[in-house]
């Protein structure tokens, strides 16, 4: 049997990684003047930060257009920030699944970082050094927000550029480069955290960051550079 080498550095066997690197230069202006509006959102008052939780939230197991769709009608129907758990789920039933739980949801969201009518959502992240650790704080406060949901609005908001959103249409994605073996029957807080940790260091080893690797796969499976 051969000595076996304790100094080599052994990399996964990623796939693909040519077709992947001309698709990100292919795509990277669209996808910087992605991440830029995203920025913008974070430096916007805590009303549009909290439009985008909502969306979020209503995300989690449905598409992201519709979605969109649903929190700008919302809004304009004056139920974003006045309506009841009752007039919201009503609103949202032909406009989303689990539309009883994701208006309590967002009732719950609205006065937990709403309560006496000033935002206080922006601050608490703006106090906080490490994306991982807002990601843990939203998880706590938020109903119905998970480790996917936080980092997505983390991301959709200029704080989370180097967290994973997990969703199959990513885990579908390391697959095909190699960075995973199968996708996961289950995506535990343990899982979903072993495999982030696996997409960061595929972003180091092949030089393209986190955030635009998420939206390289995604747009591949949507056809559009969304969010």
């Amino acid at each position: 049997m051969p000595p076996r080498s304790f100094g080599a550095i052994v990399r996964p066997a990623y796939r693909d990684l040519e077709v992947l690197h001309a698709e990100c230069e292919a795509k990277r202006p669209r996808i910087d003047a992605r991440l830029a509006d995203f920025r913008h959102i974070g430096r916007m008052p805590d009303e549009r930060l909290f439009e985008e939780l909502c969306f979020c939230i209503l995300a989690v197991q449905s598409k992201a257009r519709p979605s969109e769709a649903a929190v700008s009608a919302l809004r304009e129907a004056g139920l974003l920030w006045s309506g009841r758990r009752p007039e919201v789920a009503s609103f949202l039933r032909h406009r989303t699944r689990f539309h009883n739980h994701k208006a309590a949801f967002i009732v719950r969201a609205r006065e937990r970082f709403f309560p006496d009518g000033n935002g206080v959502l922006a601050g608490t992240l703006n106090s906080f050094t490490s994306s991982k650790d807002a990601r843990e704080w939203l998880v706590r406060e938020v109903d119905g927000v998970g480790l996917k949901e936080a980092s997505h609005f983390l991301r959709n908001t200029g704080r989370g550029e180097d967290l994973a959103i997990l969703d199959r249409h990513i885990l579908r994605n390391l697959v095909r480069h190699g960075v995973i073996r199968g996708m996961p029957h289950t995506l535990t807080a343990k899982r979903y955290v072993e495999i982030e940790a696996r997409m960061e260091r595929f972003s180091r080893d092949v030089g393209i960051p986190m955030a635009m690797l998420d939206l390289i796969f995604w747009s591949r499976e949507t056809g559009e550079i969304f969010k």
